[in-house]
């Protein structure tokens, strides 16, 4: 997979790791220092204001599935672009406002995102840019600070991610768009909650390395090395790609037997259901999803088909 690297500095880095680390297409995260005045700084020295350090992410990306101007934007809703050495209630100069490049070939993008958000706001900007003189990586204990602490400070919205995501990158059609596209199974199973036959589905017995999407907006759902032959007569899962990947509803359509509908998370699809006699090995769930619901991305296209952040996934839980 052919990567990118940009180098972004907005206020405390814990916020904007864990906002990016959200934004699919971005395959890595690293917190540092960037463009010290002196060599390899500490969190203590950078402190105090006087290494000329800004708390910076590096951010490692697919260009195929995120371009530059995208991830710009999602990182611009980190910040107050008008602040100077503020963000949040953290004041001073490593709390800074910057993009920083290690190609040359990104300034121009960098520059026109700029002017653009300057026409937007109205205001001066107080963002830096320019080629990215140093980084030292921050210790072990910044590292996805906000994963090993939830309840840790952050000026950061976290839930806007998901916002920006749902208006850039897995968007719904409107009903008309969705009647004329989609198969008319697909169609009933997604927006009337319809269940196919049993065993009428060619992904019930589709084991091959690769991801299942949603058929309607196309987001990343469920991993194939997380597939299995329940037996069931629908496709079987034993948890999706993150939980956070599909929301759960209570679903009292058959008297006497409550259930827990699937639905995406961005199209509102209507997956299936999940139920508690799964391997008791592999957490104990069974992802009951109607094939018709899903479109399946062999590991072969996945880089084509803009998932490339997600194929050193797939190879390291299928060994492939």
């Amino acid at each position: 997979m052919n990567t990118a690297t940009i180098y972004l500095a907005g206020g405390c880095f814990w916020g904007t790791q864990a906002y990016l680390q959200r934004i699919p297409g971005v395959v890595n995260t690293r917190v540092g220092y960037a463009n010290a005045n002196v060599e390899a700084p500490t969190y203590t020295q950078v402190c105090t204001g006087q290494t000329g350090a800004a708390e910076t992410v590096e951010v490692t990306y697919d260009p195929q599935a995120l371009g530059l101007p995208l991830l710009l934007q999602a990182y611009a809703r980190t910040i107050n672009p008008t602040s100077l050495n503020q963000q949040g209630n953290d004041r001073g100069t490593q709390y800074r406002t910057g993009i920083y490049w290690t190609n040359d070939a990104d300034e121009a993008e960098v520059a026109q995102f700029l002017t653009a958000l300057q026409q937007t706001v109205g205001k001066p900007l107080a963002i830096e840019s320019g080629p990215l003189r140093n980084f030292t990586a921050a210790e072990e204990y910044h590292q996805d600070y906000l994963n090993k602490n939830p309840g840790g400070y952050c000026h950061v919205n976290l839930a806007d991610a998901d916002r920006f995501v749902a208006e850039h990158l897995y968007t719904k059609p409107d009903n008309a768009t969705l009647r004329e596209t989609l198969p008319e199974t697909t169609y009933e199973v997604t927006q009337h909650a319809a269940t196919e036959r049993p065993f009428s589905h060619e992904y019930d017995h589709e084991f091959s390395p690769g991801i299942y999407v949603d058929a309607v907006s196309a987001e990343p759902l469920f991993l194939s090395s997380d597939k299995y032959d329940s037996g069931c007569g629908w496709p079987a899962f034993t948890k999706p790609i993150n939980e956070s990947a599909v929301s759960r509803h209570a679903d009292q359509t058959l008297p006497g037997r409550p259930r827990v509908e699937i639905r995406s998370r961005f199209a509102n699809s209507h997956l299936g259901h999940v139920f508690t006699d799964g391997p008791q090995e592999r957490g104990g769930l069974r992802y009951c999803i109607n094939g018709a619901a899903l479109r399946f991305i062999p590991l072969a296209n996945m880089e084509q088909e803009g998932y490339g952040w997600l194929i050193d996934r797939v190879r390291q839980e299928t060994g492939k």
